[in-house]
């Protein structure tokens, strides 16, 4: 009985151990330029994240935005890869 409850708890801390394991994610940034003649996108660099996939996808959403620079109005979305 001992025994199969110390297993189970083993299992236990093992799964939460490698479940919040951090590896490296690549976040892809694109920016879409829309106007009336349709849209374009341009990659707009990558970026590497070493955490966990929530945080590391969380870090990635941060990066997206919206503006405008010399080519127009944009919206730049970014995407773990």
């Amino acid at each position: 009985m001992k025994q199969s409850i110390f297993v189970v708890g083993l299992a236990i801390v093992a799964t939460t151990i490698f479940s919040s394991c951090k590896k490296d994610y690549t976040c892809k940034c694109q920016k879409i330029y829309t106007d009336s003649s349709g849209s374009v996108s341009v990659n707009d660099g990558s970026y590497v994240f070493k955490d966990n996939e929530a945080r590391a996808s969380d870090q990635c959403n941060k990066q997206e935005s919206t503006g405008t620079d010399l080519r127009g109005q944009y919206s730049r979305q970014c995407d773990i890869q």
